[in-house]
């Protein structure tokens, strides 16, 4: 992938806060209240629930009952991840679920400020979302008004994808952006991340990590792939 600069944010720097977000799309759903309950036990920051619909992404997945029971089973923060189009339509339903963080797509909002408002009037934190070949200048008017930004480092649809290494640099400049304009704004991260590929983005300046196939899949169990991640990204920072 290459040698990309670190980008050091004002607001985190070296000592910075790596936050593991395993993405329930590669748990196992008949166990599910016990896997989250595990990468919960196993030091996971937040739960990552990934929302499709089938039409801006190929496939489907969950809604807001399957949302609602994960909050039931996990004190941690909720990522919801809006893979769907008109968004506006759910974010009340997901809200009432117990999300903590709703992420929609640029792609999927012609009004995306009206968008980002309804979430945080709902006492959600907003964030917004880039597939890997959408502009990063799609960002520049939105950045004050979110808390989080997610680059999508696969084609978003499907877990288990190779990540694509052009997206390190797309992360680094989106710290440039960001160091610039909005300092509050954390860079989240998803798809192919694993300990090879997290260093790359640690070191380009991301700081929300989610994995699937890493932390679900791992052949330690969930709480080893989520401690295998953080040391990959606490090696990054130190050196």
């Amino acid at each position: 992938m290459g040698a990309e600069p670190r980008v050091r944010l004002p607001y985190c720097g070296v000592t910075a806060l790596i936050k593991i977000a395993p993405s329930i799309l590669s748990a196992d759903f008949a166990r599910l209240g016990e896997m989250v309950r595990e990468a919960e036990a196993g030091g996971a920051d937040y739960i990552h629930v990934d929302v499709m619909d089938g039409h801006f992404v190929p496939n489907i997945t969950i809604g807001p009952l399957v949302a609602g029971a994960v909050r039931q089973v996990t004190t941690l923060p909720m990522d919801v991840h809006l893979m769907i189009e008109a968004p506006e339509r759910y974010l009340e339903a997901f809200a009432r679920a117990g999300a903590s963080i709703l992420t929609v797509h640029v792609e999927t909002c012609p009004h995306l400020h009206r968008t980002v408002e309804q979430i945080r009037e709902l006492g959600v934190k907003p964030g917004v979302t880039l597939n890997p070949a959408t502009s990063l200048d799609t960002l520049f008017e939105i950045l004050p008004y979110v808390d989080q930004v997610l680059v999508m480092t696969v084609n978003p649809g499907f877990g288990g994808q190779s990540y694509i290494p052009t997206m390190t640099a797309k992360v680094a400049r989106l710290a440039s952006m960001i160091a610039a304009r909005a300092p509050h704004v954390e860079i989240e991260v998803d798809g192919g991340i694993d300990t090879d590929t997290v260093r790359a983005v640690v070191r380009a300046g991301a700081r929300v990590l989610v994995a699937g196939t890493a932390v679900f899949h791992h052949a330690e169990g969930i709480a080893a792939g989520i401690a295998a991640l953080r040391l990959a990204a606490q090696q990054t920072l130190s050196i």
